[in-house]
């Protein structure tokens, strides 16, 4: 189905609501004003294969700025809300967009972003004006709300997190069918994953710049649904929203789970979660322990994916198959996994290596970037394709992630994988957050450095440090002991559940200090 179908037979049902707000947006006002957009983006002179750049907030009219695109054959490109003017000029030039929509939320840096982004020829704000913005309100209101004539379906050119580099544009090529022909492109499994019909009421508690978020919104929009948006993640704000509007199905990321697990059991148990059918988590690994007590309290809804926006590949499992092989990230859906070596053989059951999903129908790359687009192939099979993940299968082919590979710390010849000690260290009572990575030791080449949110700033300290470090050594091997623990008020976490680890770990690098063992500050 399709957006448009239920502005027909259901014109005044809530395509989205903003949680905290009770703002809704009704599925005849997100066609008509995706429909508004669509021909205002035709007369600036944009066509199928161009680029436009959406930089908002979780907004109510996100969708129809992402929908006019889908509807016209272009590239949607969400930037992240987050980023700074320089940030977001590097994703605004690198795809090409030719006009940027923001809103009055974002004018400060929607400004600043002006003279680093000559190549846009219009810019349109929600909510306001600004010296260099017309507002978006009245520009549309001079076009007619009925579809473009010649409706042909756009995709998203969404880029990576940027935690391993610079983000990288991931580009499909456009579907080349009409826009009513199907959703088949937005996130593949994603009906059958979530569940997805009619009826659903999805919770969304994450940024919509993100690739799942923002697939999965769609999808619901193609299934007639309703996508209940938070404007900001809230651990009881997003419990309190399942309760007030009934959700069926939601997505999370693990550190969700983390915080929701650390709320107070008397504010955990005040909320009616009963409406929940589905509860889908993905985008970062769920450290063991959250995800059996998640599952103690909600249920056997939970429902884990393992994949990336590149879409070359998939793995799934229930609850009840997580439970006969804790730890797993699930089975291949549709396709093999390969673990390889660094020289490419293929290796057994067990064994951990670079995992490669075998894709041959998947035609993806790296906009503007050859060389990376070639480091997605195994070199002696080319439809074999990997985004630098870590892992192992086990003998009934359930993969277990290990880490990126850009992240292993090598002490002493010995791999070490930070994820296995962040798992052990985040379910600590008295830690909000950890990373974990390698820094320069003069003997073995590299030790173990942990970074440490803690729930209460007050407790930074050698004797937190010294808690930590006994809570590790019944846990874990001793090379895979911290051998320092340094305390910071927040970590480099985007709310995509992915830590920004690159320039944490280089900033610690570049110190070139001499090693500490079980020295804290």
């Amino acid at each position: 189905m399709y957006p448009a179908d239920f502005a027909l037979s259901t014109p005044d049902k809530s395509a989205v609501v903003v949680a905290d707000t009770g703002q809704r947006q009704t599925y005849r006002e997100l066609t008509e004003g995706a429909n508004r957009l669509a021909r205002l983006l035709r007369e600036a002179g944009l066509r199928p294969g161009d680029h436009y750049a959406v930089f908002a907030e979780n907004h109510l009219r996100y969708f129809e700025l992402v929908w006019a695109g889908l509807n016209s054959g272009l590239y949607v490109t969400p930037v992240n809300s987050h980023l700074t003017a320089a940030e977001a000029a590097h994703l605004v030039n690198d795809s090409g967009a030719k006009v940027v929509l923001t809103t009055s939320a974002m004018a400060e840096v929607a400004e600043q972003l002006v003279p680093l982004t000559p190549g846009v020829t219009r810019r349109l704000m929600l909510d306001g004006t600004g010296e260099h913005h017309e507002s978006y309100e009245q520009a549309v209101s001079a076009f007619p709300p009925e579809p473009l004539e010649d409706e042909v379906r756009g995709t998203f050119m969404l880029y990576s997190s940027g935690t391993t580099g610079r983000p990288k544009g991931i580009r499909f090529p456009l579907p080349g069918h009409p826009a009513r022909a199907g959703d088949r492109e937005l996130l593949p499994s994603g009906t059958a994953l979530l569940g997805l019909d009619e009826d659903t009421v999805y919770l969304s508690p994450a940024p919509l710049y993100h690739a799942a978020p923002l697939r999965v919104s769609a999808l619901v929009h193609c299934t007639g649904g309703t996508v209940v948006v938070l404007r900001r993640f809230d651990a009881e704000q997003a419990l309190a929203a399942i309760e007030e509007h009934r959700v069926t199905s939601s997505q999370w990321v693990p550190t969700m789970f983390v915080r929701m697990l650390k709320l107070p059991g008397e504010v955990r148990d005040r909320h009616d979660l009963s409406s929940m059918r589905i509860a889908v988590h993905a985008a970062a690994p769920c450290p063991v322990e959250v995800k059996r007590r998640m599952i103690e309290w909600w249920g056997p809804i939970l429902r884990e994916y393992y994949s990336g926006t590149e879409n070359i590949g998939t793995t799934v499992l229930s609850s009840e198959e997580w439970l006969a092989h804790p730890g797993s990230v699930g089975r291949p859906q549709g396709t093999v996994i390969h673990i390889c070596a660094e020289d490419g053989t293929e290796l057994p059951a067990g064994s951990v290596g670079t995992v490669y999903f075998a894709t041959p129908d998947i035609t993806v790359a790296y906009h503007n970037d050859p060389e990376r687009t070639a480091a997605l192939s195994h070199p002696q099979h080319p439809d074999w394709r990997t985004i630098g993940d870590i892992g192992h299968l086990d003998e009934d082919g359930y993969l277990y992630l290990s880490d990126r590979r850009d992240f292993t710390i090598i002490a002493g010849g010995v791999n070490i994988y930070p994820r296995e000690i962040e798992d052990v260290l985040v379910v600590h009572d008295e830690v909000a957050d950890v990373a974990v990575f390698g820094v320069p030791h003069p003997e073995l080449g590299e030790q173990v450095q942990a970074v440490v949110q803690p729930v209460r700033w007050s407790d930074a300290g050698n004797g937190l440090a010294e808690r930590l470090l006994a809570h590790c050594r019944t846990r874990l091997a001793p090379f895979k002991w911290p051998r320092s623990i340094d305390f910071v008020r927040e970590l480099p976490r985007q709310d995509n559940g992915k830590l920004y680890k690159t320039a944490l770990r280089e900033s610690y690098r570049a110190r070139s200090r001499q090693p500490r063992r079980e020295s804290f500050r």
